[in-house]
């Protein structure tokens, strides 16, 4: 008998058996998740390329959506007319946020390229008169929801930044804009009671948002009344949440993330350990190391409603980045918050009025958060 065959047989057998084991070996081996790209860093140059879109759309007043809701034809007029403050950048929260945008770039780069100019436009617009007007428009017959939460988050959001600037500057800008910023804070104590279900969506009225942002304001300015609005509606809203469908995400025109916005908002409320148990119930997979998000892919920046997601990117970024910083176990989160900005961060500047006039400041939000 030929023992060749046999011993051929042999062979292979253990070939596929040695290829099995290797391969086992090899998944049990398996690197985490590369984490090596580099996170995205604010500097000199970027900070001045940032604060050419707000400089380039903060007095400019048309083209504009003022988002009207009119009593009589009294309440008609120019947008500046009816918001001598913050009528420029398309639409009243934009302005608000690029406004925000100049004071976080001129606290950290005082030597700006254009510093003085943002200066000089900061006292112009945000002066005591200007801010005066902006508070009668508030208290115009039906317009107590006006930019509820979504606005009132980002100039709550602009205070908090002049009241932690050390300049001169901010401290006359801060006592100019304090009557509407009581308004506003007001406004959230007597809205969030009546508030019977959060808002779950992508865009400008997401309560989850709205909160954040708010709750970083009481805290900076040490405000119990606010604090405790809030602390109550997350335990309302969200405590017994569950298996958020981020495979839903994103919606075609969203600009932030539902899931990603709750879990940020949470984990600021909640001390680490609590929040760890509360996300591994809302979002799972989310300490898995291979979990992956792809960026929200943007077919046409011409669109405003399109260019959206480039926003989405962002503050899903700024989202992870938090997330990473109260539980140091995922840190493998960064590295999809940073594939989220490069996808988006190169293509802001461009002649797209649509992006330009609000995309910078969620750029800049997602890179200071990055540091």
């Amino acid at each position: 008998m030929d023992p060749r065959p046999i011993l051929k047989t042999i062979g292979i057998t253990f070939l596929v058996f040695f290829l099995h084991i290797s391969c086992k070996d090899q998944q049990k081996s398996a690197p985490e998740k590369d984490i090596s790209l580099a996170v995205p860093e604010l500097s000199f140059n970027e900070a001045n390329r940032l604060a050419r879109l707000p400089l380039e759309c903060l007095q400019t007043e048309y083209p504009n959506k003022l988002n009207q809701s009119l009593q009589d034809s009294t309440h008609l007029g120019g947008p500046q007319e009816l918001h001598p403050a913050f009528y420029g950048c398309f639409d009243w929260h934009s302005s608000v946020h690029g406004h925000w945008s100049l004071v976080s770039l001129l606290k950290q780069f005082p030597s700006l390229n254009q510093a003085s100019t943002i200066r000089n436009k900061l006292v112009e617009n945000i002066s005591k008169e200007n801010i005066i007007g902006e508070l009668a428009y508030f208290n115009m017959e039906g317009n107590k929801s006006y930019e509820r939460t979504y606005g009132w988050a980002w100039i709550l959001k602009l205070a908090e930044e002049l009241h932690t600037w050390n300049d001169p500057l901010a401290r006359d800008l801060e006592v100019n804009l304090q009557p509407l910023i009581d308004y506003i804070v007001a406004a959230y104590v007597d809205f969030l009671p009546k508030l019977n279900y959060p808002i779950r969506v992508g865009e400008h009225s997401n309560t989850a948002f709205g909160l954040s942002m708010a709750w970083d304001y009481a805290i900076v300015m040490e405000d119990d009344t606010l604090k405790n609005a809030i602390i109550s509606s997350v335990a309302r809203f969200y405590e017994n949440d569950a298996d958020c469908p981020i495979t839903w995400e994103p919606s075609g025109f969203d600009f932030l993330s539902p899931c990603l916005e709750e879990a940020n908002l949470v984990r600021k409320i909640y001390g680490p350990e609590k929040f760890k148990k509360w996300l591994d119930k809302f979002l799972p997979q989310l300490k898995n190391v291979q979990f992956n998000l792809e960026p929200g892919k943007v077919s046409d920046r011409t669109d405003g409603k399109l260019v959206h997601l480039d926003g989405l990117n962002f503050s899903r970024a700024w989202c992870l980045y938090g997330i990473a910083e109260t539980l140091p176990e995922y840190t493998h989160l960064k590295q999809i918050a940073t594939e989220h900005i490069n996808y988006s961060l190169p293509n802001i500047v461009d002649d797209n009025y649509s992006g330009t006039h609000w995309l910078g400041s969620f750029a800049l939000y997602a890179l200071n958060k990055a540091k």
